[in-house]
């Protein structure tokens, strides 16, 4: 199966459990990799064929720019469910959320979770 990719998508939002970050916005770090078959797009260069990238990645920055989730399990999850809804032809999703300078002596924490259709839909 092919693969779609969204590397590093950078959004200021709010996310966690400190009183500062309920307050002060800092930067989410997203990267998607989204199963889907390319084939019909690639053989008609049509992009009604292709799955919309950019729709997908503005449904996300939405998100987490309207959103104040507490733990980024939430946010990883709740982004996996846009990329489903956006696009019924997406039939697995692994997203990978980040914190960068979250800890002390780290670039970043994150968490990636890989979901199907099935696991999220239901079908």
């Amino acid at each position: 199966m092919d693969r779609i990719h969204i590397f590093d998508l950078e959004v200021d939002g709010i996310l966690g459990i400190k009183p500062e970050e309920r307050v002060n916005k800092q930067v989410i770090r997203v990267n998607v990799t989204l199963w889907v078959d390319t084939a019909r797009a690639a053989k008609s260069d049509d992009i009604d064929d292709a799955v919309n990238y950019r729709t997908i990645t503005k449904a996300i920055v939405a998100h987490i720019e309207e959103g104040e989730p507490y733990l980024v399990e939430r946010l990883v999850a709740e982004i996996a469910e846009i990329c489903f809804e956006t696009d019924s032809r997406i039939t697995e999703a692994e997203v990978r959320v980040e914190k960068p300078g979250a800890l002390r002596h780290a670039r970043s924490v994150g968490i990636t979770i890989h979901r199907t259709r099935e696991e999220v839909t239901g079908g």
